[in-house]
């Protein structure tokens, strides 16, 4: 129920209102109700009684026949018959739950749910009770026990539950969402956006879900998917309460008024036959709660919240005669509940009082309940009381039941064995690793279980790995190890992090190619993979590089930045950092559940498969939505705009769009055809072949066309028939992708055995074919000319690699002239004539260029890798070679395989999820010039986000025109940094300690200053980076960012967006400009940007001797310059002019670098010096800095 338009003191309940309640009866109470009731010290009722005179029941009119205190002036939030028990439960608003047995409300059992939220719904169910408060999900027996408590999330404010079968529920509420969750796993299955937010009311009918809204309409939903068939806006104000019984729909609720909420003596009654409203019904009373009881007729009870019940039919009239008093201890009425068999109405009231209505004087909750399970009375006191501490007592003094049969105790020696629990194994990545010091062995946690705990096994048994059920791929969630053994390449690769961070980890060790890796520690990493395959599609690479635009959070822009860092890596591993925080803040992604947790992702909680297939089929959609966006300003576009956008239609669109009809046939003949277009297609399997073990074989091209060419029967609306009918759903192709994306479903053991049974047939037919005598890992030379191709390479060497292969390598689609799609495997033996002359025709070859496969591994949880065909333009431009080759990539492990192995599924561990296959010729089709679409302008002046920023607090001055960088130039660079997250590290068992996970940094300030003209040393960036996400720690000693400096609302300095500022240190490098910094590696590190080695001058590396310490740069300014910076906090203007002087101090004592051996004494002597210092600055008698120097006061008059 909706509680907008109640009386407003009753929200701001609280239990601490009544902590003083005297045990005397308040005021409003009926003393007959207490009557031999007694009161705690606190004022809550031990025992409930029913009222003492006898009260005469007419038949067929309903009448009180009990009414009992459920908690002593605390208001009943909720009420609920038991539907499998002659039970009655209700709730209150300090959090309590009591339940009355019988038609004499006797109690049952009572019990604390929680200690601060009401209870806001109660629904029963066959083994307990769910309770449903603000933000916690209660599952509890009868008696009070917990079965399972389910936490959500804090910022959630739920008001509705509804059990939609017996395992499954979903629970709503005031956010815009509607989460399913599975009773058997208590796991969050599915999150529905709700477009309309407030789901106060659910109902279920065998058509529809209905959802009452706060803001007063009712939405009919689709029982599978969810999304709104049809919505009644009932009310103008607020949905109070309605009730669907056969075809009619009746809400009650509020409407808007001049003062305020009124409530409506009109009831919406709606036909959902027409889905159409009828006559309102006028009642005589302020309706707030209503209910059908469907007795002899549909009729409807009306309640107000001041007691008065109305029945009426809900097509006729209201009679006033048919309105009888609920005569509530409270004021108010709180809660309604009818029962299953009609034949009792509770109510609640707002001083804790239950009121029982009935029309017999027997009634029954439940035309069939089960039979209730009592305590059994306590026998203590009946026993005498026993001393343990005197020696001589008699132990038969115990009662023990006379028996005949042998004790157990006397269970003869000779039969009995002593057979201790045999320790477990150790693990046998704990033995690799183990160093051993004396005969004490140290060795990492491989966190395969938890800390100090060792389960022992009971019984030894061998378990087939499994894990595509719903069960979270936990690592410490499996205590049998797998059967089968993961690949090492294949395995989840980790960053080992030391003092020095990732400098000295050797990534060249896990890639020796000139590719770039993608770093895995970054939160969301998960798609990895399915970055690497987007960016080998040259197409899109060149597209997206060309887009650019003025939102400040576009995953088009971000991924064009991304893709233009692994075009300039030379083998080195690139992040996504920036692209993944662009990606956090899109709502969509949030609502789909793709942004996991750091826990759930470390931990592999979920399904990465459905995960990755999720995250495919957004990307696509949000690609195509950013470049549809053609109107951009010029500064951003650049002059000629993108090579791509010349006509209205996105390029994503004619990349992976393919146009459909979607036919639906009724079986009166009537047909509706409707188009449409989907970027990608999921694998629908044979129906009854996943249970097949027969061994029927499916080429991959049948299932394909299936999956493409879809007909389903199904329920949908018939515009000639005016009803719903069964219908033949079919779906024709009009126009075939370029790019053909495939989402594989293998989501349980079904699909997988499906696979596996496929490419046990396949591989039966290929031994056959070539010969069933043959070796099994080589041919003979014969056998090896037939297996030759056209070309003359050799396709496979050993019949081992056809092992696990279902998936061929080309395909091919021809469109009929019927509208019709023939599929079938291509071989590269088939004829192929033009390409061009082939597709007059309708005729395309796909040749499959990447697959994403989900590698399940028990001991890491699990991870996400991609088998991609690199083109001949990528190698081009890395190696200078002109050829094709099948590559791994696992975040930064990169590795070329075999083209076999791309396509080898060993079910167990290795499973496919996605499959990209692209048209040959794919790159001649399109214009892949990159044109860079940053300009200039970026560079010029720019408003600033913070509200409070004045003048005089500007700390720069913009280049003009005529002071453009040029290749070469000078700029002196510095960042400031904060901490959205802090390290995790833990202290090993020999004292040292090992980084778990790193600090996650953002940029907070950027400041670049000229490095030569007449303005030398002034600044031309000093922007402050706002930030949307939360700062742990602002490192003010270190940064000199203070709380709100980042803030729009309240900071006055130049605050602008990351993308604004990453746009002008792009351009700068794209230029072909210096940079000059102290530590630069990192500050580029974490603003995302990857500099050509050649544009970096690092003072760290300038003024450091080979295995010696790095040295800072306030020691080398006290050193070289005779300044004393960083006294009390870091600026960055201040850090960036003074690497400007000690690059300038470089040149000069090393003479522009042509007297190495010179500059070698100079060096000498800085650590000769620094080891006598202990690497300190003294304290200065009298502050000195470069802002009191000569050459800066130009700036300061500025």
């Amino acid at each position: 129920m909706n509680f907008e338009g109640l009386d407003p003191g009753l929200a701001e309940f609280s239990p601490a209102m009544h902590s003083t309640l005297d045990p005397v009866l308040d005021a409003h109470l009926n003393p007959s109700l207490l009557q031999n009731v007694e009161l705690d010290p606190e004022g809550v009722a031990l025992e409930a009684l029913p009222v003492q005179e006898s009260v005469h029941i007419m038949e067929g009119v309903y009448s009180e026949l009990h009414s009992v205190v459920a908690d002593v002036g605390v208001p009943v939030s909720v009420s609920h018959f038991d539907l499998h028990e002659e039970m009655l439960w209700v709730g209150s608003h300090g959090g309590h739950a009591t339940s009355f047995f019988g038609p004499a409300l006797e109690r049952y059992s009572s019990f604390q749910v929680n200690g601060s939220d009401d209870i806001r719904q109660i629904q029963s169910l066959e083994n307990g009770i769910l309770f449903l408060t603000k933000n916690n999900l209660k599952y509890m027996a009868r008696g009070g026990l917990i079965i399972f408590d389910y936490l959500l999330d804090e910022s959630e404010d739920m008001h509705s539950l509804l059990l939609t079968d017996n395992n499954t529920l979903l629970v709503g509420g005031l956010q815009n969402h509607v989460l399913e969750i599975d009773l058997n796993t208590v796991q969050e299955t599915q999150k529905y956006a709700v477009e309309t937010p407030g789901v106060t009311i659910m109902r279920q009918t065998n058509r529809f879900f209905f959802c009452g809204h706060t803001s007063g309409k009712v939405s009919l939903r689709d029982l599978r998917s969810f999304k709104v068939e049809h919505e009644f806006d009932a009310f103008s104000g607020s949905l109070s309460d309605f009730d669907v019984h056969g075809n009619l729909l009746a809400a009650c609720g509020f409407s808007s008024r001049l003062t305020g909420l009124a409530c409506d003596r009109f009831l919406k009654v709606y036909d959902l036959r027409m889905m159409r409203a009828i006559t309102p019904l006028q009642v005589h009373v302020d309706p707030a709660f209503l209910r059908f009881i469907p007795t002899y007729t549909s009729r409807l009870a009306i309640i107000s919240q001041s007691g008065q019940c109305q029945f009426c039919e809900p097509t006729g009239l209201a009679n006033p005669a048919d309105i009888f008093h609920v005569n509530p201890v409270g004021p108010l009425l709180m809660t309604f509940d009818v029962s299953a068999s009609k034949q009792a109405l509770a109510f609640g009231d707002s001083e804790g009082c239950v009121h029982l209505w009935t029309d017999s004087p027997e009634p029954s909750f439940n035309p069939y309940s089960r039979e209730t399970e009592f305590a059994l009375p306590c026998l203590v006191d009946s026993l005498p009381p026993l001393d343990w501490n005197q020696d001589l007592l008699p132990l038969s003094l115990i009662p023990v039941p006379l028996t005949t049969d042998t004790l157990l105790s006397d269970w003869p020696a000779a039969n009995s064995v002593p057979a201790p629990r045999r320790a477990p194994p150790v693990d046998a990545e704990i033995l690799r690793t183990m160093k051993k010091v004396g005969f004490i062995g140290y060795a990492p946690n491989p966190r395969t279980r938890l800390r100090n705990q060792i389960p022992y096994r009971l019984k030894e048994s061998d378990h087939e790995f499994d894990n595509f059920s719903q069960v979270a791929e936990s690592p410490t969630g499996r205590e049998e190890e797998p059967l089968h053994t993961v690949s090492k390449k294949y395995r989840k690769v980790t960053i080992k992090y030391s003092k020095l961070g990732l400098e000295d980890f050797d990534f060249k060790h896990y890639n020796k190619t000139l590719f770039a890796g993608l770093e895995p520690h970054i939160p969301n990493a998960y798609c990895n993979c399915m970055i690497q395959v987007l960016y080998f599609l040259e197409p899109v690479r060149c597209l997206i590089q060309n887009h650019l635009c003025q939102k400040e959070f576009c995953l088009a822009c971000e991924l064009g930045f991304l893709f233009h860092m692994l075009d300039l890596s030379r083998g080195d591993p690139c992040q996504g950092s920036n692209f993944l925080r662009a990606f956090r803040t899109i709502p969509e992604a949030s609502a789909l559940g793709l942004i996991l947790a750091d826990s759930d992702e470390a931990s592999g909680k979920g399904s990465l498969a459905r995960l990755i297939q999720r995250w495919n089929r957004f990307i696509l959609t949000q690609l195509h939505q950013d470049m549809q966006e053609l109107e951009v300003p010029q500064a951003y576009r650049g002059a000629g705009g993108s090579s791509f956008c010349s006509s209205g239609d996105s390029v994503i669109g004619q990349l992976f769009s393919c146009e459909m009809e979607n036919c639906s046939l009724c079986r009166c003949g009537s047909e509706t055809v409707r188009a449409s277009s989907t970027l990608l297609f999921t694998l629908s399997y044979p129906e009854g072949s996943i249970c097949d073990k027969t061994g029927k074989n499916y080429d991959f091209a049948q299932v394909l066309k299936r999956s493409i060419c879809l007909e389903q029967n199904t329920q949908a609306w018939c515009d000639n028939c005016e009803k719903y009918q069964p219908t033949i759903q079919t779906r024709n192709i009009r126009h075939l992708p370029d790019i053909l994306v495939i989402n594989c479903e293998v989501n349980s053991s079904k699909e997988a055995d499906f696979w596996r049974l496929q490419a046990e047939v396949a591989f039966k037919i290929a031994v056959k074919k070539f010969g069933g005598e043959m070796k099994s890992k080589e041919f003979a030379l014969a056998d090896r000319k037939e297996l030759r191709s056209p070309e003359g390479f050799l396709r496979c060497s050993s019949i081992e690699e056809l092992k696990n292969v279902w998936l061929p390598f080309s395909i091919r689609m021809k469109m009929t002239k019927n509208k019709g799609l023939d599929v079938c495997n291509w071989a590269d033996e088939h004829e192929w004539g033009p390409a061009r002359a082939e597709e007059e025709h309708g005729v395309y070859v796909y040749d499959l260029m990447a697959t994403v496969v989900h590698i399940r591994d028990s001991r890491t949880g699990g991870s996400l890798v991609a088998h991609i065909k690199v083109g001949e333009t990528y190698h081009q431009r890395k190696e200078g070679v002109t050829h094709q080759q099948w590559y791994l990539f696992n975040d930064f492990l990169i590795e070329p395989i075999d083209k076999y192995e791309a396509v080898q599924f060993d079910m167990n561990w290795k499973v496919p999820a996605i499959l990209y296959y692209v048209k040959r010729n794919l790159n001649s089709r399109y214009n892949l010039n990159i044109k860079n679409p940053i300009e200039a302008s970026v560079l010029l002046a720019e408003a600033s986000l913070a509200r409070k920023q004045r003048k005089t607090h500007t700390t720069f001055i913009p280049l003009m025109l005529n002071e453009m960088p040029q290749v070469g130039d000078l700029v002196g660079l510095d960042a400031e940094f904060v901490t959205l997250n802090e390290e995790e590290a833990e202290l090993r068992s020999d004292g040292t300690k090992s980084t778990i996970k790193p600090s996650q940094m953002s940029v907070a300030r950027i400041t670049c200053v000229r490095g030569q003209g007449p303005n030398e040393g002034i600044p031309f960036i000093d922007d402050y980076i706002s930030t949307q996400e939360q700062v742990v720690d602002y490192l003010t000693q270190y940064s000199g960012i203070k709380p709100g400096d980042l803030d729009a609302k309240i900071s006055s300095k130049h605050l602008t967006t990351l993308k604004s500022t990453y746009l002008k240190l792009r351009f700068l490098i794209d230029i072909g400009v210096k940079f000059v910094g102290h530590g630069l590696q990192k500050d580029f590190r974490v603003i995302n940007l990857m500099v050509p080695k050649d544009q970096v001058l690092d003072t760290v590396y300038l003024f450091h001797m080979p295995r010696k310490r790095m040295i800072s740069l306030r020691f080398l300014a006290w050193y070289f310059l005779d300044l004393k910076i960083q006294g009390e906090t870091h600026d960055s203007i201040e850090d960036a002019r003074t690497a400007l002087q000690l690059y300038r101090k470089y040149l000069e004592l090393s003479k522009n670098g042509t007297e190495p051996e010179s500059f070698h004494k100079v060096l000498k002597g800085l650590y000769e010096k620094g080891r006598k210092m202990d690497w300190k600055v003294p304290e200065p008698e009298s502050q000195t800095s470069p802002k009191n120097a000569a050459v800066f006061s130009s700036v300061l008059a500025l």
